[in-house]
């Protein structure tokens, strides 16, 4: 790594070689770390690449010396290891002071964005994002290539770096799951039926979070939070003008991408009168709930963001309040739950997704060795760092193998692409499916 210096300080200038920053502003986050290492081994670059650089303290100090002018943002050692982190927050579980590591790296990136760039993939998935009428025309060429089979075909036929992303176009498929003692049904709920089961009083009104990617290639997904939730006694409501939550931007250090489509989305759900927002994506939620700190310094939008960040419910966290409703028809499959980082380690949600699982009758719940590791998703670091994600994602299969699960669920859709692509190109019969997808099919389903 170098060791050039930012640049020499003229005389009375504050300490802060990077003084107005989006780093230099988060800098008093710093001052929580008191370096004693628990976050280590939480990690999982670190544990895969056993490089002090690659932990969530290795970059609190690169941080800091950048902050100090000892490094310059053009360091390309600095940028790799900056690069690698998962942003999976795993650390903020594991730290006992305190440390908002997620802020600070979010921070970071866009500081060095400017002066670095960002890279090409990057860039492209970004503005596509960015811009509803790219992103929809994406996605539908994405499921009609998906439509024709090819993308599970090809997975097994191409090189590794080529396969895998379509392996997780394949991973998007509603799959055909066990429901009753002897038949197969394809868990579609889009045609669930609620004669089976006796909706509760209604308890509130809601809407949900679309997502760019949900709404795109986990149409079923979403179908089947609609059903839970009117199950369940919600009303749900629609949302015009919805777009992108933004996380992959902030991730990045895109934080002008993020704030702009985060206003889009507090002006759209502003005109909903719903009580709840609710989101079946891990990674969007925390993103929802973040609004407040990503449009902190703004005056024309803090208290709204915040606003929206208090109405903003997992879908398995608003069910798990007043206990989901037990389901009527069998689901008769070995379930392991593999939790999002964004959930657990955002989120602090832990225990509601397995209540979701626990309603489902005829479900056998296996417990996932290791399940606090991220899988290697992390939006598109599977894409800017392959490498690395394929080393974090190789002991999640490992374990998932050990469980014996026919199904591993999962409610992100990150996470469902990459342990479904993962498992796909291993040669692996488990299937990847959201946990709200086992709890609307047990609330029946035609025929």
């Amino acid at each position: 790594m170098s060791d050039t210096v930012a640049g020499t300080m003229p005389a009375g200038a504050p300490p802060c070689a990077l003084p107005g920053t989006p780093l230099a502003q988060a800098a008093k986050g710093l001052d929580s770390c008191v370096h004693c290492g628990f976050c280590l081994q939480a990690c999982p670059t670190y544990v895969n690449l056993e490089d002090e650089n690659d932990s969530p303290r290795g970059r609190l100090v690169l941080m800091r010396r950048l902050l100090d002018g000892d490094i310059a943002l053009a360091d390309e050692g600095v940028a790799q290891h900056i690069d690698r982190c998962l942003g999976c927050r795993a650390c903020e579980t594991a730290c006992p002071s305190g440390v908002p590591y997620g802020e600070l790296l979010e921070a970071t990136r866009a500081t060095m964005a400017p002066v670095r760039g960002t890279p090409f993939v990057a860039r492209v998935v970004l503005t596509v994002f960015r811009h509803h009428v790219l992103l929809r025309t994406a996605l539908f060429g994405a499921r009609v290539f998906r439509a024709t089979g090819l993308p599970r075909l090809l997975a097994r036929m191409l090189p590794k770096r080529l396969a895998f992303p379509m392996g997780m176009l394949a991973a998007t498929t509603p799959v055909a799951l066990r429901v009753g003692k002897l038949e197969r049904r394809e868990l579609q709920p889009r045609e669930l039926v609620l004669r089976d089961v006796e909706p509760r009083e209604q308890r509130s009104s809601v809407t949900l979070l679309e997502g760019c990617v949900m709404s795109g290639l986990f149409a079923h997904v979403n179908s089947a939070t609609e059903k839970a939730l009117e199950v369940n006694g919600h009303r749900v409501c629609g949302t015009a003008g919805q777009r992108c939550c933004g996380a992959l931007h902030a991730h990045a250090g895109d934080l002008e991408g993020a704030r702009d489509l985060a206003k889009q989305n507090i002006a759209a759900f502003e005109r909903s009168d719903a009580e709840f927002v609710v989101v079946n994506a891990a990674g969007c939620g925390a993103m929802l709930k973040q609004y407040g700190h990503l449009l902190h310094d703004e005056p024309a939008w803090a208290a709204r963001a915040e606003r929206l960040a208090a109405r903003t419910r997992d879908v398995s966290e608003l069910l798990a309040s007043t206990g989901p409703q037990s389901g009527t028809h069998e689901v008769p499959l070995r379930v392991t739950h593999d939790p999002p980082c964004h959930q657990m380690h955002a989120q602090r949600i832990v225990n509601p997704p397995l209540q979701l699982l626990r309603a489902v009758p005829g479900l056998d719940l296996i417990p996932l060795e290791d399940a606090d590791q991220c899988c290697g998703s992390a939006g598109i670091y599977n894409l800017v760092e392959p490498d690395v994600s394929d080393a974090v994602l190789a002991p999640k299969l490992a374990r998932i193998a050990e469980s014996h699960a026919e199904v591993v669920a999962s409610g992100n859709p990150g996470c469902l692409m990459q342990i479904g692509a993962g498992l796909l190109l291993s040669g692996s019969d488990v299937k990847a499916v959201h946990p709200i997808e086992l709890l609307a099919v047990s609330y029946g389903n035609n025929r």
